[in-house]
């Protein structure tokens, strides 16, 4: 594999088994035009010069890692892993990044920029931003203790960005699971997709304004039933950190129990109810059928079946609406379109 991080070798082993055989299991559109090793003659030191900036970047702020693999997911979400994220507001074009699930809440781009310069001096016009957000997704991953993957390369770069696709087509983070599904479904991802990418969640850091809704609505009658005062204390917690009003910027981890490391406690704490956005929790909450609750179950019980889910609906999550050929091109600067 490309990714070469302190994981257990046996571990690895297993992870690309299960790897193989889910992706047996599933279907991928288009990865007959994306392939594995595409730089490797004309840029073979590309996933080298993203995996080394990743390092450098992560070392200086745990927190980045979080970011760049929600950036990934934020820019596949809006008319497909194009990199219509990275683009600036430019001659009537309004940026993605204006978009309320972007302003003030996305990072990294600076890391992306400093990638692609360095990519340009080695082989000018050759790695795509797209690509580079797929390999910095990975290897994000991979650092923080999570699986690797390899993953396939060979994506255009968009013309132009959607300012309104990003404000109707990135989930709210308190969202009903009933939409959660539906948001899948539109980006040709099912349910099973959603349980493990929701698992990325196990890392980073979530904006007071995120989680306010879901620590000051709780019922009376949750919290009376709760004997062991387990989830009031939990949201007393919270309530110190984010007031019903104000400090909207302040910052609290996704999960407290390994809130830098990329694991599976978050499957964990949604089940104890200590999901810090609505978004979380409803996967148990909602699901009135118990189906995605036994999903929950086996990837807390079982870390290395929800790497390998994972790593599986990564591939799938960037395999949508994918650009090739003239569709797109390779930008130069990753922040605007070429002239």
């Amino acid at each position: 594999m490309s990714c070469d991080f302190s994981m257990n070798p046996f571990t690895i082993v297993l992870i690309t088994v299960l790897v193989l055989v889910l992706q047996s299991l599933s279907t991928f559109g288009d990865e007959q035009l994306l392939v594995h090793g595409y730089y490797r003659e004309t840029c073979p030191m590309a996933e080298q010069i993203v995996r080394y900036n990743l390092q450098f970047a992560v070392l200086k702020n745990p927190r980045m890692a979080a970011s760049l693999l929600r950036l990934h997911f934020h820019d596949c979400f809006v008319m497909g892993c194009d990199a219509s994220i990275l683009l600036d507001s430019h001659e009537g074009m309004i940026s993605e990044k204006q978009a309320g699930p972007n302003v003030n809440s996305l990072r990294g781009f600076e890391v992306i920029d400093r990638i692609k310069y360095q990519l340009e001096a080695a082989c000018p016009l050759t790695v795509s931003c797209a690509d580079i957000l797929a390999i910095a997704a990975r290897d994000a991953v991979a650092m923080r203790g999570g699986p690797c993957w390899e993953v396939y390369l060979g994506r255009k770069d968009s013309l132009k960005a959607s300012f309104d696709g990003a404000n109707q087509l990135i989930p709210a983070p308190n969202s009903s699971l009933e939409t959660l599904i539906s948001n899948f479904k539109q980006q040709g991802l099912d349910i099973g997709d959603l349980v493990a990418l929701s698992g990325s969640h196990t890392m980073g850091k979530a904006r007071c304004s995120s989680f306010r809704q879901q620590i000051h609505d709780a019922s009376a009658e949750e919290e009376q039933y709760d004997k062991y005062e387990r989830y009031t204390t939990f949201r007393r917690i919270l309530r110190s950190i984010c007031p019903r009003s104000g400090k909207d910027n302040r910052l609290a981890p996704l999960d407290f129990q390994t809130p830098a490391r990329f694991d599976n406690n978050y499957f964990i704490n949604i089940l104890e109810g200590r999901g810090l956005l609505g978004s979380d929790n409803v996967l148990v909450k909602e699901d009135d059928e118990g189906e995605i609750r036994k999903q929950v179950w086996a990837y807390a019980s079982n870390q290395e079946l929800f790497f390998a889910s994972f790593a599986n609906s990564m591939l799938r999550m960037g395999n949508i609406n994918v650009l090739y050929g003239n569709e797109g091109e390779i930008r130069r600067n990753c922040r605007f379109v070429n002239t």
